[in-house]
């Protein structure tokens, strides 16, 4: 019996893992991470690294390295872009590459609406051996086997931007691909449980506006709501532009979590970010807080009449 209950819990987890995409706090600054018809729309050509470490007093807790890289063609009618991803919770380690291609159309001098689309591949590793129990005989890994799998992915997102407003609705997911299926027996028993672990769809929307407070001072609130699996939670930020050169922020997100970020335009191209989160639940402030590091470059800037050329 307990060896029925630590496979259904081992089950459970892995079930569980497919409920959350990679989570990141500074993501208003690179929306690629959730919307691919984002690419182009700096009108520059921009390259973004992230790191992030959540529930740092845990072991085994997520641990995700992301990049992206996009821009729009000469005539700004097309963005492409290119990212990537290697997210690390417990036992299971995700890897995927994504090409996006955006068509970005012309509603007004102001005001353009891109069309976006991303595929990639997507490649899962589950090893059970990396779980610690304090009978040997009784792990996961008794029953299920070291599995890797990739499949093929799919999102999809609008986004509608003007000199100082944004919103954009995107899915992930779209095509629900299957990474894990198989019939897992028993050991001594003709028993067996069937263990799928499918990618849920996500759904996110997000909208942002530009408050022009002085010369030197840009207010700029932002709104993501989220919604998988009949579970909708939201995010929001308060974040302020100084001089052109500073981003100070603070936002709250929907899972009770309290954070701060900064960022700072060390040049006209380079800028350095951090953002720390911790949670006001008392069982998940035990595991720890959260710290995110973003490096973001642009290579080539094309003339914009954007209310700040850093707004996005």
């Amino acid at each position: 019996m307990k060896k029925l209950i630590t496979m259904l819990l081992a089950a459970t987890i892995l079930a569980g893992y497919a409920q959350q995409d990679p989570q990141f706090s500074q993501y208003q600054f690179n929306q690629m991470v959730i919307n691919p018809a984002y690419a182009g729309s700096r009108d520059a050509l921009s390259a973004i690294v992230n790191v992030r470490q959540q529930w740092s007093g845990f072991d085994g807790a997520p641990r995700t390295q992301a990049f992206s890289i996009h821009g729009p063609l000469r005539k700004k009618r097309i963005g492409l872009g290119l990212s990537g991803y290697a997210d690390q919770i417990g036992p299971k380690k995700t890897v995927g590459v994504y090409g996006s291609f955006a068509y970005i159309l012309r509603i007004t001098n102001k005001l353009k609406l891109s069309f976006g689309i991303r595929g990639g591949m997507v490649s899962y590793n589950f090893d059970w051996n990396k779980i610690t129990y304090q009978n040997p005989n009784e792990g996961a890994s008794n029953y299920l086997p070291q599995a890797q799998h990739t499949v093929f992915d799919l999102d999809a997102g609008l986004f509608l931007k003007s000199n100082s407003f944004y919103c954009g609705i995107s899915a992930t997911h779209i095509n629900s691909a299957k990474i894990y299926n198989e019939k897992i027996t028993i050991l001594n028993s003709t028993n067996f449980y069937d263990l799928n672990y499918n990618l849920s769809p996500h759904l996110f929307f997000i909208i942002s506006k530009g408050f022009k407070l002085s010369e030197n001072v840009v207010f700029n609130p932002t709104l993501m709501i989220k919604h998988v699996k009949g579970i909708t939670s939201g995010d929001v930020n308060m974040n302020f532009l100084i001089k052109q050169r500073l981003w100070l922020g603070v936002f709250y997100r929907g899972e009770s979590t309290l954070g701060g970020l900064i960022q700072v335009f060390v040049t006209e191209k380079l800028r350095l970010g951090y953002a720390y989160d911790f949670s006001m639940n008392n069982t998940q402030r035990a595991l720890g807080s959260g710290h995110e590091i973003m490096i973001g470059f642009d290579f080539k800037t094309f003339k914009s009449k954007m209310l700040s050329p850093r707004y996005l």
